[in-house]
């Protein structure tokens, strides 16, 4: 049947349509009857790619997986009522992260809310003041001229990538039929009123250019002993050369794309959360200038440092503070890049880098990588900084990398290698939290069109386990690293440890599994080494080979937790 035949499928084509010219050309899809329209017409989309599986929560978070991965949103398609609110966790968490991101949902007309009708909510508004910009449409009528539908579709791809990036909502009301079978009228007429200027977006938007705005006067304030928290980096090369120009070290997240592979660039030192575990050492070298890029950074101890500085400044794309100390005296909206660019080439001619202010933390540095090493490299047992060490190490070119929240991220921040491959690093930090972890991981590899590994904890895992039907059907493997200590292990490090009668029923809620069976269910390879040189070999062939693998280690949350105490005692005494 022709979309001049139904008006809802004209309608939906055209939204589909004008999305793909915008390059949203991926879109999740959960099965559903109001958006019957949308899916016909994503199906009948040449250029249109589609992912379907039965759980909304998972395919917003494979959407939100995705733009990282690929930096440019996915749709996320969905029916009405619970099914529309089943995307906030992903949206709050694309909201406070950056991460580009269309909400397409389909709805009942205006006429049936607030009616009783089934299946119908109050959806406009539905996800707050966590979305760029939405937008209700109208019912599909004749009426409204086809551009009108466009260029709706053109401001919501633009908002959702122009700086700060986020989620965009398009709340779509369909009436009866929904089906793409005819519904009586005949809208060639009205379909013949839409006229393209060429085979591209209707309206096309170009985003302001970004400039450092004071980067001289900037310039002229700084000292010679500043550091730069490289969290959030769109040119690692840019901000290498600014901080060498300046003689400061450059402190990597594990997101920022400078912690993995650090060796590569001299003025890169890390970790820089055992760094700074030596408060003695850490007072004495309280920077003049702490040059934040990007996001927040996973480690208190860097946070804190920023915050000591006396001259906090904040680099960021968007307009929001990322200053959760309230301390930064300087704001740049531009992106990390065009900022140490210019900022490089506004040094005063007579600059000269304190001689020994880099050597300095690059000495500490080596210590702490040194007291890792001995402490880590050569154990008998699987531990989980160990094997955070370990999957850096063996990670291969050109595989991407996902960290859950709570314990994996930290402990790849605070214990990779340097010496390792460069890789993109994708986690939920913009809010934290452990849900959506596998479908986020899998949509981040839909988006590289690359494999990636996978380090998560069992409450993670347990918490997407239905998301593991996403992955068994990835067109790239993923290797997903689970560590399994029975429980919440985080928690073991918080002060509610120390009530047993508190903490093990209520927050290390042991569940007793192990996911053998798990990865039989879903068809993925499973692999439970019990020793350093297991995991390798199992990690290796994993890494290698072409299908998703669940590799799952089992530790101790109590000997986890006092592992840790010695390795920050050991980093406190390094170089000290």
């Amino acid at each position: 049947m022709q979309p001049e035949h139904n008006l809802n499928l004209l309608w939906a084509s055209w939204i589909v349509d004008e999305l793909v010219r915008c390059g949203v050309s991926m879109f999740f899809i959960a099965p559903g009857s109001r958006s019957t329209p949308l899916v016909a017409a994503v199906a009948r989309h040449p250029q249109a790619q589609a992912v379907v599986h039965l759980d909304e929560r998972a395919t917003a978070f494979a959407a939100l997986g995705y733009g990282r991965g690929a930096g440019r949103a996915a749709a996320w398609v969905t029916t009405s009522g619970t099914a529309a609110a089943n995307g906030l966790p992903a949206v709050v968490e694309a909201s406070q992260d950056g991460a580009p991101m269309l909400l397409v949902t389909a709805d009942r007309p205006p006429e049936l809310r607030d009616a009783g009708a089934n299946q119908a909510i109050r959806q406009p508004g539905l996800f707050g003041d966590y979305v760029r910009w939405q937008c209700d449409l109208p019912a599909p009528e004749a009426a409204v001229p086809p551009h009108a539908l466009l260029t709706t579709v053109d401001q919501a791809v633009y908002r959702a990538h122009r700086a700060p990036g986020g989620p965009v909502h398009l709340n779509v009301p369909f009436r009866e039929p929904l089906a793409p079978t005819p519904d009586g009228g005949d809208y060639a007429a009205y379909a013949a009123g839409l006229v393209r200027r060429d085979d591209g977006p209707y309206t096309r938007w170009v985003a302001p250019a970004l400039s450092p705005a004071g980067a001289e006067a900037f310039a002229a304030r700084l000292g010679g002993r500043g550091v730069i928290v490289a969290a959030d980096v769109d040119d690692p090369e840019a901000v290498h050369h600014l901080a060498l120009r300046l003689g400061w070290p450059v402190l990597p997240d594990v997101r920022s794309g400078m912690r993995l592979g650090a060796a590569a660039r001299p003025a890169v030192c890390a970790p820089p959360d055992g760094m700074l575990a030596g408060e003695a050492w850490a007072a004495a070298h309280r920077p003049e200038v702490a040059l934040l890029l990007g996001a927040r950074p996973v480690s208190k101890r860097l946070q804190g440092l920023l915050d000591g500085a006396d001259l906090p400044a904040v680099v960021h794309d968007g307009p929001e503070r990322i200053d959760p100390g309230h301390r930064a005296a300087w704001r740049f909206e531009a992106a990390a890049g065009l900022f140490c660019r210019a900022l490089a080439e506004a040094l005063p001619s007579g600059w000269a880098p304190d001689p020994d202010w880099l050597p300095r933390w690059q000495r500490r540095a080596r210590a702490v990588q040194a007291a890792h090493r001995a402490a880590l490299d050569g154990a008998d047992a699987l531990t989980e900084p160990g094997v955070a060490r370990r999957v850096s190490e063996l990670l291969p070119a050109g595989h991407g990398l996902v960290l859950a929240s709570s314990m994996p991220v930290r402990d790849m921040d605070a214990f990779a290698v340097v010496d390792g491959a460069e890789a993109p690093v994708a986690a939920n930090r913009g809010a934290s939290g452990i849900d959506g972890t596998l479908a986020t991981a899998a949509g981040f590899v839909l988006g590289r069109g690359a494999p990636a590994t996978l380090v998560v904890g069992d409450l993670a895992f347990l918490y997407d386990l239905n998301a593991l039907e996403l992955v068994r059907r990835l067109p790239h493997p993923l290797t997903i690293v689970l560590l399994n200590n029975d429980g919440g292990g985080i928690f073991s490090f918080l002060p509610i440890a120390d009530f047993p009668d508190l903490f093990e029923p209520y927050f290390g809620v042991p569940h007793g599994l192990a996911f053998a069976d798990t990865a039989r269910q879903f068809g993925l390879e499973y692999a439970q080494p019990r020793t350093p040189g297991a995991f390798e070999a199992a990690y290796r062939a994993a890494a290698a080979g072409g299908r998703s693998t669940l590799i799952e280690v089992q530790t101790e949350r109590a000997a986890n937790h006092a592992l840790h105490g010695r390795l920050l005692e050991q980093a406190w005494q390094a170089g000290a």
